[in-house]
C-alpha cells in the first residue's frame, strides 16, 4: 500500500505545481490591442517590410522580469512578390540571433508563408489598419502576434502572444519603425 500512496501524493504535488502555474501565468494577461480601424485599408504588409524596420519594446515571460528586445530588420521583394525579411533580434542578454521570414500574399489582405523559427506555415490576414500573423515554433508554443499601422503608415505597434496548451506563457509589446 505504501507505493500507492507515494504514487497519489507525487500525482497530487503535480497536479498543485500545474494549477499554480496556470494561476500565475493568468496573471500575466494578454496585453491590449491598439484601436483597430476596420474601415481603413488592408495593412500592406509586403510595402510596410521592404527595406529597413527597427523594432523596440519589452518581452515578458511568465514568472520572469521583462526584458528589453530589439529587431532590426532588412525586407527586399522577391521576383514572385513575396517578402523576404531578415531579422536581427537583442532579448536582454542573450546573444544576438538571426531569424528570416518569407511571406506571400495569397488572396487580398490574406498571406501564407515560413519562419525559421517556426515549424509548418505561418498565416496571416490583415483587416482594416490589424493584420494578424500565427504560427507555432519549434518548441511546440503558439504563437499570435497582432500588427496596428499607425495613421502615418510607417510604424505599426505589434502585440505577440505565445501560448502553451491555451495558456499565455509570454507576452512582446513592440514598436515597429520604418527606418530611411
Amino acid at each position: 500500500m505504501r507505493p500507492h500512496g507515494a504514487l497519489q501524493r507525487w500525482v497530487g504535488m503535480r497536479l498543485l505545481f500545474s494549477m499554480s502555474l496556470i494561476l500565475v501565468a493568468g496573471c500575466a494577461g494578454t496585453p491590449r490591442l491598439p484601436a483597430a480601424d476596420v474601415e481603413a485599408a488592408a495593412f500592406p504588409a509586403i510595402r510596410f517590410f521592404e527595406g529597413r524596420t527597427e523594432g523596440s519594446g519589452r518581452l515578458k515571460v511568465v514568472l520572469k522580469a521583462p526584458v528589453p528586445v530589439t529587431v532590426q530588420s532588412l525586407g527586399r521583394v522577391a521576383g514572385d512578390g513575396s517578402i523576404l525579411l531578415t531579422q536581427r533580434i537583442r532579448e536582454g542578454a542573450k546573444p544576438e540571433r538571426t531569424r528570416e521570414w518569407q511571406i506571400r500574399e495569397i488572396a487580398p489582405g490574406r498571406y501564407s508563408g515560413a519562419l525559421t523559427d517556426a515549424v509548418g506555415p505561418v498565416t496571416g490576414e490583415a483587416r482594416g489598419n490589424r493584420l494578424r500573423f500565427a504560427y507555432r515554433m519549434r518548441s511546440g508554443l503558439d504563437v499570435e502576434q497582432w500588427l496596428t499601422l499607425a495613421r502615418d503608415g510607417r510604424s505599426a505597434d505589434n502585440v505577440l502572444v505565445v501560448r502553451k496548451f491555451g495558456v499565455t506563457v509570454a507576452t512582446l509589446q513592440e514598436t515597429i519603425r520604418k527606418v530611411g
